[in-house]
């Protein structure tokens, strides 16, 4: 996407001595759902907390649609904001929660109650519209939280970790209704999680932060299969990490030993050459396991299972020292694993991604 409508222009948040961002730039298209994704104390929600206007920047620019914002108070950046605790107020009833907003901005009464039902209605809560927040479930309430972010028709939808305290099946079910209505209304989301797979989900581009910095900027694919750093990788889902020494590069593919004494054919990185430290990410699932497996430009090799734990759909299988003590995901048509069992495990030159240290 090309169109920026929000930007962060060489943005840095202190406190004091401590340093939270760090001359950070992000453009974000009008439309786009951008999940901001990192460890606690990455700088995410302080940068979001820069957009709603909950905090200002000690250096740089924010924009929306052409216009800094960074001087306006948050009231008149028109962006709805959803919290993890929800924030209703008890008191009132559900419509009138959702009209609150509408309230504040002047709203006649016939306008602000069908913009109301409207906003109930995406959120499939028109009929609780009478109950109080204590009434409700962890998700009804959330959902309630979503529809009063909306009803005004902001320009942009910030949400900071808003599905942290639903429990699984609840979160992984909010996660794809927000998706539909981002995709059924257009909405510009900037969501903060710390949940790998809520991001992955979600999102349009992901945004990894570590201390005060992007990491990586992309596609849910570009992140998971192509990951740029060691960080990246090991914190985006599960990875196996082989250091190693470049020993040639054949064309498009490089040989690289690693430490644990085992050589690997891998894709070869630009400016790969030989001598140069290598950091090979192999995802467990990319591993077959197999006595038929063997690979004529990839990796094959003896190997033990080490130990092999039941997840339902695959094994988690840990091998032994000859396969550099891979982790692999195996799914059940590869067979039942246990320990002591003998097998090889296979994996392609493509299957390996070099990524910086």
């Amino acid at each position: 996407m090309t169109d920026q409508y929000i930007r962060f222009d060489r943005v840095t948040k202190s406190y004091g001595a401590l340093t939270v961002i760090k001359d950070l730039d992000l453009d974000i298209a009008k439309g786009e759902f951008v999940s901001l994704l990192g460890p606690s104390g990455s700088g995410k929600t302080t940068l979001l907390m820069m957009l709603a206007g909950f905090e200002g920047p000690t250096s740089g620019a924010v924009s929306v649609g052409g216009q800094r914002v960074d001087q306006l108070p948050p009231h008149k950046r028109n962006m709805g904001v959803v919290f993890q605790n929800y924030a209703l107020f008890p008191h009132m009833s559900v419509a009138d929660n959702v009209a609150f907003p509408l309230e504040m901005r002047g709203v006649g009464k016939a306008e602000r109650e069908a913009r109301v039902e409207k906003a109930l209605d995406m959120v499939q809560l028109k009929a609780l519209k009478a109950r109080k927040p204590s009434q409700l479930s962890g998700g009804q309430q959330q959902r309630v939280a979503l529809a009063r972010a909306l009803v005004f028709e902001p320009g942009v939808v910030l949400m900071d970790e808003p599905l942290g305290a639903l429990d699984k099946q609840l979160r992984e079910q909010m996660q794809l209704d927000i998706r539909a209505l981002h995709h059924r209304l257009g909405l510009t989301i900037v969501f903060v999680t710390h949940d790998q797979s809520e991001a992955l989900t979600m999102s349009d581009r992901i945004a990894v932060f570590n201390h005060g910095r992007i990491e990586q900027i992309g596609s849910p694919t570009d992140i998971y299969d192509r990951p740029a750093t060691r960080f990246v990788a090991e914190f985006i889902g599960e990875t196996n990490v082989l250091d190693g020494l470049v020993e040639k590069i054949e064309g498009a593919r490089a040989v690289v030993a690693t430490t644990q004494g085992v050589r690997l054919i891998v894709d070869a990185a630009p400016d790969m050459r030989p001598g140069d430290k290598a950091t090979v990410s192999l995802r467990p699932e990319k591993i077959h396991l197999g006595k038929e497996a063997n690979l004529a430009d990839g990796a094959s090799f003896a190997t033990k299972v080490v130990d092999a734990v039941y997840h339902g759909d695959h094994f988690r299988v840990q091998l032994d020292d000859a396969a550099c003590g891979l982790i692999v995901k195996s799914d059940r048509r590869q067979g039942m694993w246990a320990p002591g069992q003998e097998t090889r495990a296979s994996f392609a030159p493509s299957d390996c991604w070099v990524v910086r240290a």
